[in-house]
């Protein structure tokens, strides 16, 4: 297994310590259908929140977050959809960004709620 399997992996694991801590429900971890992945479904206080984590060990081109495009986006609503249809489930839905900064010191967490929204692809 290659080192930026092993960090993004140990991301996710993070990622999802920090939900728990935060009152977060863990329901879903790495759910896929097709070629289109979302690490984290996570619950809290009658809200779904689907996370894309994005961890790095350097910064040298940019922040985690800057690295999830429009197309990740689209692909995160549209599992989102099949995920609340076909666990028929009626509450909000967001999409958050967790990323994770890996340095020789320990790590960095930035949580970022409401990073972005399917109206926003009608935009583009």
């Amino acid at each position: 297994m290659s080192k930026h399997n092993d960090i993004g992996r140990e991301g996710e694991f993070l990622a999802q310590q920090y939900l728990l801590s935060h009152g977060f429900a863990i329901l879903d971890t790495n759910l896929r259908k097709g070629k289109f992945e979302v690490d984290i479904v996570a619950y809290r206080e009658g809200l779904i929140v689907f996370v894309e984590v994005k961890t790095r060990s350097r910064l040298d081109y940019g922040n985690p977050e800057e690295f999830v495009d429009i197309s990740k986006q689209k692909a995160y609503f549209r599992m989102a959809n099949a995920y609340v249809l076909e666990h028929n489930r009626d509450e909000e839905v967001r999409f958050d960004i967790i990323s994770v900064e890996m340095n020789s010191e320990g790590y960095n967490i930035n949580h970022i709620e409401n990073a972005f929204a399917p109206w926003e692809f009608r935009k583009r």
